[in-house]
């Protein structure tokens, strides 16, 4: 079976309004959730960035379901620090909570005021980011004098059993790279040849978790209000990825993608106002392989988009599986 998620966007509503929904998601019929960690959004126009992990505590506490986050340790959070909110969250909401680890953004990890690396450094930090929160989770005392600096960490409060890390990538290599250490792995929506070449290279290196994708999508009553929507709260998704880790503003973002056409954005997500080509798609990347998919509405209203999924959509599609 299929589990289909919600997914709550801190860039686009504010904490208090994202925990109301996740409540919500849970009683339509939706089986878990993940939420986003950001420091700032991708637009101005989204105009919220809420922190994900004081909310991820109040949501585990108002649902029973499963929660995650995808989250990048190293730069903005020190991964001792992130590996002891993680084993917390796992002591507290035992089975309930994972988190997905990547090397990240610089709009969210430029606060800092540390250089941003290139991609390569900064994918050898994660490898190091990995080591220090796998010891530490272990319950292993951990120092270290590489990328990553810790002196005699240990975390205390440790659960029975710990919470999944999963790998955050895109591509192929990545994917394959994830394979020898992560619990599972989690993409955003592809063609469908680029995601099964995607499973394809995780499966094919070894890697046995999960295999989960987010799916950003447009719905509204009209054809023309999701696009609309998706015109207005999702434009950055022209943006290649490449360029998008480097870019450190929202206002960055709004300029790079100034003069997107509603058409040009459409390309990059679904966006219709009928539920059964949003729940055709969704199937298709099911039977792909797909073992968790996580629903995002990429509007700022979420009710009706909750209500209409949770009727029309995620009942069907939990019944797909390999």
């Amino acid at each position: 079976m299929t589990i289909v998620g919600f997914h709550a966007s801190h860039e686009q509503l504010p904490p208090s309004r994202l925990l109301e929904a996740v409540r919500h998601a849970e009683h339509a019929g939706f089986d878990a959730a993940m939420c986003s960690d950001h420091f700032e959004p991708w637009s101005v126009r989204q105009g919220h960035s809420g922190y994900a992990w004081s909310w991820l505590a109040a949501a585990l506490e108002a649902t029973r379901f499963s929660l995650g986050v995808v989250t990048a340790p190293g730069q903005r959070y020190h991964p001792a620090i992130a590996a002891q909110k993680i084993a917390t969250l796992a002591e507290m909401y035992a089975g309930r909570f994972w988190a997905a680890i990547g090397s990240g953004e610089a709009i969210n990890e430029h606060v800092t005021g540390e250089p941003w690396p290139e991609k390569g450094e900064r994918d050898a930090r994660l490898i190091e980011t990995v080591d220090v929160m796998r010891r530490l989770l272990a319950g292993e005392q951990v120092s270290a004098a590489g990328r990553i600096r810790v002196d005699r960490a240990r975390i205390w409060s440790l659960p029975e059993s710990p919470a999944p890390l999963f790998a955050a990538a895109v591509g192929i290599e990545t994917a394959r790279e994830a394979a020898a250490w992560a619990d599972g792995v989690i993409t955003v929506d592809q063609p469908g040849d680029a995601l099964r070449a995607f499973i394809d290279a995780y499966r094919d290196a070894g890697g046995r978790g999960p295999v989960s994708v987010q799916v950003h999508l447009s719905w509204a009553a009209t054809d023309d209000e999701a696009l609309a929507i998706a015109h207005d709260q999702w434009r950055q998704s022209i943006v290649p990825s490449h360029v998008a880790w480097e870019l450190d503003t929202p206002e960055a973002f709004d300029e790079r993608t100034a003069d997107a056409s509603a058409e040009q954005v459409a390309r990059t997500l679904l966006v219709s106002s009928d539920p059964s080509r949003h729940l055709d798609h969704l199937i298709g990347l099911a039977e792909l392989g797909v073992d968790r998919l996580y629903l995002h509405h990429v509007g700022t209203e979420q009710t009706a988009f909750i209500d209409t999924f949770g009727e029309h959509v995620v009942p069907t599609l939990t019944e797909v599986g390999r």
